[in-house]
């Protein structure tokens, strides 16, 4: 089968993922429109040049030519992402950005956004404790605001002590009805 094609059943079977967990959580706008930017040309044609099935195309463009215009566009469209939340600080502080709180939504959108790429990823051999690993195995600590990181981190520690059905039960009952 050609690579846009693969591209485009890895992606939608991602968003398909996401929408589920958004679901059970009481986020039915997010998860329906959960990265619909994908389907743009800026991001679904490099997608498709890049795709391999087992990662994402955009470290695979990263490779090529040094960085990714996928990401790019993506992180500044998509709320989910703690990228999109940093902006210039009026502050003296290194590089001169800030990382600024996420809303909870998005964090909760960021969680599933993890989830799902791990299951797409790890396929059959997905358990709940690989989004927390993926979350440590990042080089450096992210630039995630210190309320986001808290949260995000209990998360996923949560998820994989507990599970799915518990982690979404609190989001859906603790975090979300606040």
């Amino acid at each position: 089968m050609n690579k846009a094609w693969m591209h485009f059943k890895t992606i939608t079977y991602h968003k398909y993922l996401v929408m589920q967990g958004c679901f059970k959580v009481g986020l039915y706008k997010q998860g329906l429109l959960h990265d619909m930017s994908k389907y743009s040309p800026t991001e679904f044609l490099v997608g498709a040049k890049y795709w391999q099935g087992d990662r994402s195309p955009n470290n695979a463009e990263r490779e090529d030519i040094g960085y990714s215009s996928a990401w790019l566009h993506h992180k500044g469209r998509n709320k989910h992402h703690y990228e999109y939340w940093i902006d210039y600080s009026t502050r003296a502080i290194p590089g001169g950005m800030a990382p600024a709180p996420m809303p909870t939504k998005y964090v909760i959108e960021m969680l599933m956004d993890r989830i799902a790429a791990c299951k797409v990823y790890h396929k059959d051999k997905y358990t709940d404790e690989d989004p927390l690993r993926y979350y440590e195995s990042g080089k450096d600590p992210a630039p995630i605001h210190e309320d986001t990181r808290a949260l995000l981190e209990f998360l996923l520690k949560m998820l994989a002590a507990k599970g799915e059905d518990v982690t979404f039960y609190y989001i859906r009952t603790k975090i979300l009805k606040k």
